[in-house]
């Protein structure tokens, strides 16, 4: 962007995508977000989670001037990614917002337009609506409010269970926003205000619940994050495994589930955590019955995933997670 080329309502809205392994993705989503003109978005920042599969010599190979590409030798997961994407992104561009997003997430056609026409001074960080490319809402991606923190959420969770702390199809069709306490970061916009007070993201965490345990402590020190059913964005998590459905492809994945998982619930209930614990670890545990042929290695991961989470230990090096699970690749 030229010196004293107009800004689009947000102002400087710079892109951080985080990739590892996922090059057909990434030849979608890159050129996807640079079809939007510099006024909506004025910068990329790819870091690319050493990639064996061609990643780095085809972005090596790409031409434009607004992005900008950093190679990690080894992998530091996609919350490595995301804290040395955020922190490059202010060093090199002084953004007002920074745009979150994995490989495989792309804004839909008009998605960053419809953003900066939001009222920014209302929220520090806007979570867009994620559907998947059929045209479904995205589970994995549906914001929430914590049901501990609000009467009615609760009393709700307590009746119906996920659905009723989760935002439902009929806010993902209103025509205006609503405030939210959780959300991922695949279409997750924060304002240089939010990462004030949230500071970078946490590279420790590695691998899941990085954003719930990011955008809940922003939460939990003020910060207002809006759900905006108008910008949309596509995940195509096809590459998703059934981790979340009991089994764990590859098996390490176990240790970061359960740990980063247990970080959130404990950050989320407060003293309520307790009590809860009693409840989360049997249901844990049944995990087990999907594991046929490794399920020593599956106990001995979440056994140690629960005692590092309850003492919020993340420092534990990848290399020693791949021990325990008896493999010797990361993602």
């Amino acid at each position: 962007m030229s010196v004293g080329q107009r800004e689009t309502g947000a102002g400087r809205l710079v892109a951080v995508v985080v990739t590892c392994n996922r090059l057909t993705q990434l030849q979608v989503t890159l050129p996807r977000l640079l079809e939007s003109p510099p006024g909506e978005l004025h910068a990329v920042v790819v870091i690319d989670n050493a990639s064996t599969d061609g990643t780095w010599a085809w972005l090596e190979a790409q031409i434009d001037p607004r992005l900008l590409v950093r190679h990690s030798p080894v992998n530091r997961g996609g919350a490595g990614g995301f804290a040395a994407g955020a922190r490059l992104a202010v060093e090199r561009f002084d953004p007002d917002w920074l745009l979150m997003m994995d490989d495989d997430a792309r804004p839909e056609p008009g998605a960053l337009r419809a953003f900066h026409a939001l009222e920014h001074g209302a929220c520090e960080a806007v979570a867009a609506a994620v559907y998947f490319p059929g045209g479904q809402i995205c589970e994995m991606n549906r914001p929430s409010r914590n049901p501990f923190w609000h009467g009615r959420e609760f009393i709700e969770t307590l009746r119906r269970g996920r659905s009723g702390f989760h935002l439902s199809p009929a806010d993902y069709a209103a025509p205006t926003g609503r405030r939210v306490d959780v959300t991922s970061f695949v279409g997750f916009f924060l304002s240089r205000r939010g990462l004030e007070m949230a500071g970078f993201p946490d590279p420790s965490l590695f691998l899941y619940a990085d954003d719930g345990l990011y955008t809940l402590g922003l939460s939990r020190a003020g910060g207002r994050i809006r759900f905006e059913p108008t910008v949309r964005f596509e995940h195509d998590c096809s590459t998703f495994g059934a981790a979340q459905r009991g089994q764990f492809r590859p098996l390490w994945k176990t240790y970061y589930y359960h740990r980063n998982l247990l970080m959130l619930y404990r950050l989320a209930a407060g003293w309520l955590f307790w009590p809860a614990l009693c409840l989360i670890l049997p249901k844990w545990l049944l995990k087990t019955r999907a594991h046929p042929g490794m399920r020593g290695r599956f106990i001995g991961l979440m056994l140690r995933a629960v005692r590092d989470g309850l003492v919020r230990r993340t420092g534990v090096p990848h290399e020693t997670v791949l021990r325990w699970s008896g493999e010797d690749a990361g993602v």
